[in-house]
């Protein structure tokens, strides 16, 4: 009688660590699948005719949520490669999507759409087509423009230069970089006019500090007869870069020239900031890390977590007992590196054996 107590007991306790497990896989399948990219708020318009269709106008919605998200995680120089991309393949690609808003006014239909892909698929499709993808992170950043004509040993810095007036008239939803002009300071202005012979090695960050921002993009354009040299400033991350370009025939006092001269000039720095970014899609380090069970919520919290880290290709519980989780992990790129990033989540592992325990 006793043993078939015990044996009882056993297995009501062999039943519970099995629901425990169950929980966690299937917390560990709903941030599998949670690894999407996320685009918001796409919005659409058409006419509301007798032909009107909403599927049409939703499939319009896909391809231009598809369009926003390469251009937000792909080099434009790699963009070209997919503008051909057909509609059935963007819909397999699609994870979920989601009608935010619509309304009829005035005869005009307006639909708002949430759509999010599918992270693995999206980069399967880029690393087929040889393109890099890069983390598609968002970054403050200051901006300071800076008219030098060398003629008339002159300085534009704030209002009186058209860089600065018109640099932030057109934003795209799709822009990682996020612009912060510098307040009209004379005390700023007069500083770079004492250094107008030595603004090639002028140190900026004493301009820069004042708004508590560490990266800062300095583009001084120096203006001489019918030729102007860009000389551009990039501080990233404590990463400095100086690029140097030689600019014909812009008109300073054409809104239409500099409107196109800027965009063109954001492109070249988002694409810098991309760079910065890369993820090496093609190197899939497998790792293997063992983590204590016993707290559902970090468990909860770490899958959360390693869903969100776009370097992480993929993860999955290889296998458990009653007091770990063993973890595959398929990361993009070196075991420091991966090391690197969880620190940067706040977590540390010890890495001496095969497997690596979290603790």
């Amino acid at each position: 009688m006793k043993y078939i107590f015990k044996n009882f007991k056993l297995r009501i306790l062999y039943i519970f660590f099995l629901f425990l497990t169950v929980l966690n896989i299937f917390f560990s399948t709903e941030f599998v699948q949670a690894k999407t990219f996320s685009i918001n708020d796409v919005e659409l318009s058409t006419p509301f005719k007798m032909n009107f269709n909403k599927n049409k106008i939703i499939d319009k919605g896909f391809v231009q949520a598809f369009d926003q998200l390469i251009f937000s995680i792909v080099q434009s120089k790699d963009q070209q490669k997919l503008k051909k991309i057909p509609l059935n393949q963007i819909k397999s690609m699609i994870e979920t999507f989601s009608i935010k808003e619509e309304k009829f006014i005035n005869k005009i239909y307006y639909i708002k759409l949430n759509v999010s892909f599918n992270k693995k698929i999206i980069f399967d499709l880029l690393e087929k087509k040889n393109i890099f993808p890069s983390m598609p992170l968002k970054k403050n950043i200051i901006f300071i423009p800076i008219i030098v004509n060398q003629n008339e040993n002159q300085i534009k810095m704030f209002s009186d230069n058209i860089i600065y007036s018109l640099w932030n008239s057109n934003v795209e939803k799709y822009d990682l970089l996020n612009y912060i002009l510098p307040t009209e300071d004379l005390e700023d202005l007069n500083l770079v006019k004492k250094n107008i012979k030595n603004l090639e090695n002028f140190e900026f960050s004493q301009i820069v500090k004042k708004y508590n921002l560490e990266n800062y993009i300095v583009s001084i354009f120096f203006e001489d007869n019918e030729q102007i040299r860009l000389l551009s400033k990039i501080s990233f991350n404590d990463k400095k870069n100086i690029k140097n370009k030689q600019i014909q025939n812009i008109n300073f006092n054409s809104k239409d020239q500099i409107n196109k001269f800027i965009k063109i000039l954001k492109i070249s720095f988002e694409d810098y900031w991309k760079s910065q970014n890369e993820i090496n899609t093609s190197v899939k380090l497998p790792l293997t890390i063992s983590v204590k069970n016993s707290n559902n919520i970090k468990i909860h919290q770490l899958e959360k977590n390693l869903s969100n880290i776009d370097l992480i290709y993929n993860f999955y519980i290889y296998k458990f007992d009653n007091k770990n989780n063993i973890y595959k992990i398929i990361f993009n790129g070196t075991p420091d590196k991966f090391i690197e990033v969880m620190k940067n989540n706040d977590y540390e592992f010890e890495t001496k054996n095969k497997i690596w325990v979290m603790r």
